[in-house]
């Protein structure tokens, strides 16, 4: 019998190394093309536990056969990765707000709901849940903590005082009331947490830019007249500050065309100049945004812009064509990207344009398309006007009297102030 020569393996041998090798080199070219096709970069752009917890959770729910349409595959909050805006209110009945009108004394009459009579308490148990991403909880601990030793200050009309007042009622409670004041004015209002050395204030800007309608109100919006080209009243409050937010909308729509001027109010209603309103806000805006650049240091100070709060004052908006406004709404509007008349597109993207070439860093809270769906959660006719509540007579006339602008808190902007803080 003739042996194969030294060194030289059997054929059997050779034959099973090449089928093994060829067996790799398949394995390994499956695992490449899994690894680099598009949606696993994209989802390695997100935070590694979000991602791994999720693919673990689809192994397990693969071994156990279950429904992967009940799988939570969302990653963890980023504020670079995550579009906040899109999503859906989900209702929870185990979801309990961090205070009421009741135990929080800091909240305004007008906004105070069930004090005021408001029968229903839904509109208080829904929870907004982006598709892409699990928006952390509001946490009032966490909170505080990011604002020791800071000033955070919200500038605007009364919708963001109503967020500036849920800001404040999520965070007192855990504060004794020897650790903490409230002192209201006219302009600015400064909550104090005195354990924190932080202080959670208010300035009284309708328009951010000056006017002849800022202390002393005009009812009548056609005698209201606009200074576009100045904050500088304003702006001396502004600054110094760590945390300043922003926003200004509602007091721009009330009419086609508004009142502008340059310059100084010396000569009263002399030298106005009526306006677009999509033109007298870029203006406007132009002029906060270059206080912003010239004044404001990014190293010291986080600037944020919170985009417009919509009104529900067109119940056809959502196919109510016999309702009146928002009253009476119970749920809120469940038609994905649903977009009512009371949020002006136009105004949105002058916000988009000028923030885009801002040389300070400005993050935009977009609240807009989240609130749009909230028909449910505004004061309605559980509010007050002139300092008083309604009377029987004004709430059976919704149409004149309902307040489908500002909500009642609880509600919907404690939300906001949940994205504001994830941001922090």
């Amino acid at each position: 019998m003739k042996l194969p020569s030294r060194g030289r393996p059997p054929l059997p041998i050779i034959i099973a190394i090449v089928v093994c090798s060829f067996a790799f080199i398949a394995l390994f070219y499956t695992e490449t093309v899994t690894l680099l096709s598009p949606r696993s970069i994209f989802k390695r752009k997100y935070s590694c536990s979000g991602k791994n917890a999720a693919r673990k959770s689809n192994d397990r729910n693969a071994e156990n056969d279950v429904d992967e349409s009940l799988v939570d595959d969302r990653f963890e909050f980023d504020a670079e990765e995550c579009n906040v805006a899109n999503g859906k209110w989900v209702f929870n009945s185990s979801i309990k707000p961090l205070y009421s009108d009741r135990t929080c004394p800091y909240l305004d009459r007008q906004v105070s709901c069930v004090k005021n009579g408001r029968p229903d308490s839904d509109y208080r148990h829904w929870e907004w849940q982006p598709e892409d991403c699990t928006l952390p909880r509001f946490n009032p601990e966490l909170a505080l903590k990011k604002l020791r030793g800071k000033r955070l200050l919200f500038v605007g009309d009364s919708l963001q005082r109503g967020q500036w007042q849920s800001f404040v009622c999520m965070v007192e409670s855990i504060i004794p009331e020897d650790k903490k004041s409230m002192r209201r004015g006219r302009s600015l209002s400064v909550f104090k947490a005195k354990e924190y050395n932080a202080s959670i204030e208010f300035y009284w800007a309708p328009f951010l830019v000056e006017s002849n309608s800022d202390l002393h109100i005009i009812a009548d919006p056609k005698k209201r007249i606009l200074k576009v080209d100045s904050v500088k009243k304003h702006a001396k409050s502004w600054v110094g500050v760590d945390i300043l937010v922003f926003n200004t909308y509602v007091w721009w729509m009330s009419g086609l065309r508004l009142k502008t001027l340059w310059g100084s109010f010396a000569n009263g209603e002399e030298g106005y100049e009526e306006l677009d309103t999509p033109i007298a806000y870029r203006i406007g805006l132009k002029t906060w945004a270059n206080w912003v650049d010239s004044t404001v240091n990014p190293n010291h100070t986080r600037v944020f812009f919170t985009t417009m709060s919509p009104t529900h004052t067109r119940s056809e908006d959502w196919n109510r064509k016999n309702g009146t406004k928002c009253f009476n709404e119970t749920k809120p509007v469940m038609k994905r990207k649903h977009w009512g008349t009371g949020s002006d597109k136009r105004i949105m993207s002058v916000v988009t344009n000028v923030v885009e070439k801002m040389k300070v860093p400005v993050t935009v809270i977009n609240i807009t398309q989240i609130s749009e769906y909230r028909i449910d959660a505004h004061a309605s006719i559980y509010t007050e006007t002139g300092g008083r509540l309604l009377t029987d007579e004004e709430k059976a006339d919704p149409l004149h009297h309902a307040d489908c602008i500002h909500w009642c808190l609880p509600g919907v902007p404690d939300t906001w102030n949940q994205i504001f803080l994830a941001h922090l």
